[in-house]
């Protein structure tokens, strides 16, 4: 039986709202599947077009864990906080979604989630900042949840999903290693070679998960890391993105950082080898020759 006060409930908002939020709005978003937190179209597109798969974020021991890259977009908190890093106060600015970045050869380095553009009073281009969005990847499978949640969600707002089989949880270390190193090593690599700077908009205790990383001031920074929460909004039953800090750093020394593994105890490594090798020999004894043989040679 789980704890009394533990959380059984995997899903945190789906379409946008708590799973225990009935009002108007949240029954109609839940209804159309639609997103209010400015995807590409009304609609939640999340996995599938036709069947998206609405869920915006996770319970996760005491926190509530962002896996949806769209619902850092609420209010546009995060371009306010990346112009602040990439132009002087005063400046004129507009933000383009999903740009290509190649390389020299003409090979993509993959798209910049969102370009900050800085423009003059005649409407030309003079400076940019790329800002990428890392939500956190699911081990498990979230969808069973998702739709026997969907089937009824008022009798199932408090649903015990506890036991059950491939139990959602948040994957920090294949969002960290198949996202978002890629994402600084490539892309910000260019970026660095044009001086140009980039920020990260994550959740916190995402960004907690990876090496600590050398930091400076901000005018000397390359990459800002723009680090959020989801707080209760209780007047509006409702969760709010929130900034928590910007931690700054240099772009190399970061990428070594947070791209080099630590190294365990190489004696247990040791052990692992001896393990296997004894193992090996219990299985496939050496052809060693026989005394008898031996004595007449």
């Amino acid at each position: 039986m789980p704890n009394k006060n533990e959380i059984t409930h995997p899903l945190a908002e789906v379409f946008g709202f708590p799973t225990t939020n009935f009002e108007e709005d949240a029954i109609r978003f839940r209804d159309k599947q639609l997103c209010p937190f400015h995807n590409k179209v009304p609609s939640c597109t999340k996995d599938k077009a036709t069947a998206p798969l609405g869920v915006c974020s996770i319970h996760h021991d005491s926190n509530i864990v962002i896996t949806c890259p769209v619902r850092f977009r609420e209010s546009w908190l995060i371009t306010d906080g990346a112009s602040q890093f990439f132009f002087p106060n005063g400046t004129s600015w507009t933000s383009i979604m999903e740009i290509n970045l190649n390389d020299k050869h003409g090979k993509t380095a993959g798209h910049i989630d969102v370009v900050l553009v800085a423009y003059d009073e005649r409407g030309r281009v003079f400076n940019f900042g790329a800002l990428e969005i890392q939500a956190v990847y699911i081990s498990g499978n979230i969808r069973n949840p998702f739709e026997h949640y969907m089937e009824n969600p008022a009798e199932r707002q408090d649903m015990d999903w506890s036991g059950k089989r491939n139990y959602p949880k948040p994957d920090y270390l294949s969002s960290s290693r198949k996202r978002l190193i890629p994402q600084i090593m490539y892309k910000g690599g260019i970026l660095k070679n044009w001086n140009k700077k980039q920020a990260v908009a994550l959740q916190k205790s995402f960004f907690e998960t990876l090496p600590k990383m050398p930091t400076v001031k901000s005018e000397q920074a390359d990459i800002a890391w723009l680090l959020y929460d989801l707080k209760p909004d209780k007047q509006n039953q409702r969760l709010k993105l929130v900034q928590s800090e910007i931690v700054y750093t240099e772009f190399a020394p970061a990428l070594k950082r947070i791209s080099t593994s630590e190294p365990g105890d190489i004696a247990d490594f040791f052990g692992v080898l001896q393990d296997k090798l004894d193992e090996k020999l219990e299985n496939n004894p050496p052809d060693a020759p026989a005394l008898g043989d031996i004595i007449l040679q």
